[in-house]
């Protein structure tokens, strides 16, 4: 890394001709990121900044070196949040996971292409490893009607001749999320097909430095928005007028307010609602004496994702002795699970090696024990033994991964839920927790 940059990017991040994370400083630019809110705070923190030159780098180098390695000629990526961690570029994100318009060509030689909306090419311009822009990769039937076939033809016949260029010889083709048309002339054009997927996931696996940099600062941001969510809900729901909805909604506004992205779920909810868990945030009015419960899934600043719980009390009364006892489960569970963490550690052990919840948690203990996290909720799985496939995730951990370390317990038919998560990075000697949110005192028996 630079260490030119890595002394001055504590400095103010809002004057002169480049920003701390070494961007351009010029409030008209094409180029999203953070606000001066989450400068302001960050530096306030003593964080240091991600230098994104260097961390868009390492990622198009990554990717390379995992097409190269598996002998694949390149690598055609639709996915929005692929395209993303090739890019650092984004357009209409949401939009763009149910209607794929956009698309990435990276070739065994390093040469990257985007075909954007056709209105847009000038947004992944600010990337200089962005080689060429075009359009023409909108394969879905809403946009291109009963002629698909033709736009497939045309798109797969300007892969094979970028591929003959800069691959020459080599047809073996990684793609990620094909539309079938765009499957089937690609196929058409001679291309044998890799599971695209197993690559852009063990590329993203491992952060680099500068990614690691980045999300320590979005952790921050979520956390702070949280904080924001917690003192609103303890402030309005004694007033008897506070819904799920009007709680879940200081979470997105204070994650826009600092340059943040979307929100993937509404996994906010209260009293009886949170058993059983994944009842979506509603109108419903929270109570006194009763919990919340919720899990982030924040897309923040960076577009790197935050994904932690937590279960709060609110009320004037304590909170029952079993809930209590089903609060301080959770936490052994995750806490005794993390310290497993360790580069080498096979993921099979992690499942077979897990603290082992009551028989009353087990039914609707969560869908995994822990799951990869950086743009989204990425991989790997760690699946609870009951649920492993044998096979299926058989790879050490490495230094870099991060890892969400995950706990529901709740009861069948009981009247709560517990959901608690934390972000853990995995070090070269061991792991670190990201996530310092406390947890609950009064849930924890301790107020």
């Amino acid at each position: 890394m630079n260490e030119h940059y890595r002394d001055t990017r504590k400095i103010d991040p809002t004057r002169g001709e480049r920003l701390g994370d070494n961007t351009p400083n010029d409030a008209d630019r094409i180029e999203i990121g953070p606000t001066r809110l989450a400068f302001a705070e960050w530096q306030a923190a003593g964080l240091t900044l991600p230098d994104l030159q260097a961390m868009r780098r390492y990622r198009w180098e990554r990717l390379t070196k995992h097409v190269v390695d598996r002998g694949y000629g390149g690598l055609l990526m639709f996915d929005p949040l692929n395209i993303r961690y090739a890019t650092d570029s984004t357009n209409m994100q949401l939009w763009n996971t149910h209607n794929p318009f956009r698309a990435v060509l990276l070739c065994a030689d390093g040469y990257m292409l985007i075909w954007d909306y056709k209105n847009s090419p000038f947004l992944s311009t600010f990337n200089p490893l962005v080689r060429e822009q075009r359009s023409g990769a909108d394969l879905f039937y809403f946009d291109r009607g009963d002629k698909i076939d033709i736009a497939a033809d045309t798109f797969s016949n300007e892969v094979r001749a970028l591929m003959a260029e800069h691959a020459p010889g080599n047809m073996r083709l990684a793609v990620d999320k094909p539309m079938i048309h765009g499957l089937r002339a690609l196929e058409a054009q001679g291309f044998e097909i890799m599971e695209g997927e197993e690559v852009t996931e063990k590329s993203r696996s491992v952060k680099g430095p500068d990614e690691i940099l980045a999300m320590r600062c979005a952790s921050l941001s979520c956390e702070i928005a949280v904080r924001a969510m917690e003192d609103a809900a303890r402030d309005g729901v004694p007033q008897g007028n506070m819904s799920e909805d009007d709680i879940w909604a200081v979470l997105h506004s204070e994650n826009i307010r600092r340059g943040g992205e979307w929100i993937e779920t509404r996994l906010l909810a209260s009293g009886p609602r949170t058993n059983p868990w994944f009842q979506e945030c509603g109108p419903r009015i929270a109570r006194m004496n009763e919990i919340i419960s919720f899990d982030t899934d924040l897309i923040g600043s960076y577009g790197i994702c935050i994904d932690i719980s937590r279960s709060w009390w609110i009320g004037d009364q304590k909170p029952p002795a079993d809930m209590i006892y089903a609060m301080q489960h959770a936490v052994e569970h995750i806490q005794t699970n993390m310290e497993m963490l360790k580069p080498g550690v096979m993921i099979p052990e992690l499942s077979a090696n897990t603290h082992v919840l009551d028989a009353q948690f087990q039914k609707q203990k969560y869908g995994c024990l822990m799951h990869g996290v950086g743009l989204c909720d990425e991989w790997p799985l760690v699946a609870y033994p009951d649920q492993a496939v044998a096979g299926a995730f058989d790879y050490p951990l490495e230094a870099g991964m991060v890892l969400c370390v995950e706990a529901l317990v709740g009861a069948e038919g009981g009247n709560f839920s517990i959901k608690l998560e934390d972000q853990v990075l995995i070090t070269e000697d061991g792991y670190e927790n990201l996530t310092k949110y406390p947890f609950d005192p009064a849930l924890m028996g301790q107020a």
